[in-house]
């Protein structure tokens, strides 16, 4: 499920991160990459040691923390802790599929369901940049404005075009969800906001009780804990 999660980060909280970015010390982006992603990735990154990074990273999750849609879609066991990577003069990543376990400190680790780009400046301030997906409906070329962000399947191939102009500035993570497959997770958002929608319509209520029983159930028996 490709996904669009709006205003994960208000204007002022944007420009906070940007000044603080802007200031930076970033390093190679083929830090924390494989042998086959380095051939394809040219960006930088804060370093996985930066104390920005674990700063602004607390600040990300903080700010999910206050957005019920990336719940309701993500349905979140465990989030990695939040990236930062810069694209500039020419900067590109190549077509790549993320790993499927990551490491969270030295002995947790995660699986990777979900892939997650905040967007930290507006498209009107770069060009190419654009993340593109790749799924059995095609391409998707997704830019979305500063604060936004999107979420989609970790199993997808997908890349980021070279950026020709100005800089495109993200924060990225990945999810291990409660629920590891994609079509069950959308299953579960799908019955989650059409009940909150019949709940704002004022439904019936014995119909609302049932539909809630139908999500508490089907997440009971498709999630992992």
């Amino acid at each position: 499920m490709l996904l669009h999660i709006p205003q994960v980060l208000n204007t002022q909280e944007v420009a906070e991160f940007r000044r603080r970015l802007d200031a930076a010390d970033w390093t190679d982006g083929r830090e924390t990459v494989g042998h086959q992603g380095a051939k394809v990735k040219r960006n930088v990154q804060l370093s996985e040691t930066s104390p920005l990074k674990v700063e602004l990273g607390r600040e990300v999750l903080a700010a999910l923390r206050r957005t019920p849609l990336f719940f309701a879609a993500a349905l979140p066991r465990k989030i990695l802790p939040p990236r930062f990577n810069r694209y500039s003069g020419g900067g590109e990543y190549g077509f790549h599929i993320d790993g499927a376990v990551m490491s969270i400190g030295a002995e947790e680790h995660l699986r990777s369901d979900i892939s997650c780009t905040l967007f930290l400046n507006d498209p009107a301030e770069y060009d190419g940049g654009r993340l593109i997906i790749s799924d059995t409906y095609g391409e998707h070329a997704v830019a979305k404005p500063a604060g936004d962000a999107v979420i989609y399947p970790s199993s997808s191939l997908h890349r980021v075009e070279p950026v020709t102009r100005g800089a495109r500035m993200a924060s990225f993570f990945w999810v291990q969800s409660l629920v590891r497959d994609d079509s069950q997770r959308r299953t579960l958002f799908e019955l989650d906001t059409s009940i909150q929608k019949l709940t704002i319509d004022g439904a019936d209520e014995d119909v609302l009780l049932q539909l809630t029983g139908v999500y508490h159930n089907l997440l009971r028996r498709w999630s992992e804990t």
